[in-house]
């Protein structure tokens, strides 16, 4: 199978590495192991095609350490990183750090291989310009509450706070919050985010 139908799984638990294995050899996309970061870091110059699938929580070196460490080492594979629920600021932060997407636990088999397909594409620049285009676009149709509202959540903040923070209640929060996540075309907060980065390197001229 070709390098660049590759992916690189980089977990701890041993019982998730090989149920991704099997995942991704059943839609025909080879797959490769590591449980530290170190094995990682051995192999880097050998890491010239395909991309990387990164658990954020790793004993020792943790993902997003990893991920700068990769980057100083010129590995420039695509990182998708996988976070726990409730660790949304953690995977922006590996999001700004160079990963271009992030899938909370548990895992969905459909969206992950949706993310590893569109990572296996991201050597191509101009599919990734139009990525961000599309963002941008799609942050555009927010109200101003709706886009507060999604910045507060990508830094961590929780409704109750956000609402201290707009002097609204939570509820209005929450409708504010479901009503952006409809208008993205989104099922879950973290895509909202992923949206939102996105366009921010339209914005940035990155």
């Amino acid at each position: 199978m070709p390098a660049d139908r590759t992916v690189y799984i980089i977990d701890d638990d041993a019982a998730v590495r090989r149920s991704l294995v099997r995942l991704f050899r059943s839609a025909g996309i080879d797959a490769a192991t590591y449980e530290a970061a170190n094995a990682v870091l051995d192999d880097a110059p050998r890491l010239s095609s395909g991309c990387i699938l990164l658990d954020l929580q790793m004993p020792g070196m943790d993902g997003i350490a990893l991920l700068r460490r990769l980057g100083e080492l010129g590995v420039r594979l695509p990182v998708i990183v996988v976070t726990g629920h409730g660790d949304v600021p953690t995977a922006v932060s590996a999001m700004k750090a160079g990963a271009i997407d992030f899938i909370e636990k548990p895992i969905d088999d459909e969206l992950l291989l949706a993310a590893v397909d569109a990572a296996l594409a991201e050597a191509k620049p101009i599919a990734r310009d139009r990525e961000a285009a599309r963002a941008a676009e799609l942050i555009e149709r927010l109200s101003p509450r709706e886009r507060q509202v999604l910045d507060a959540i990508a830094i961590g903040r929780p409704n109750k706070l956000i609402a201290y923070d707009l002097g609204i209640s939570v509820r209005t929060v929450e409708v504010h919050r479901a009503h952006m996540q409809e208008r993205l075309g989104v099922r879950n907060i973290a895509e909202a985010i992923r949206i939102s980065l996105m366009a921010a390197l339209v914005a940035s001229g990155t």
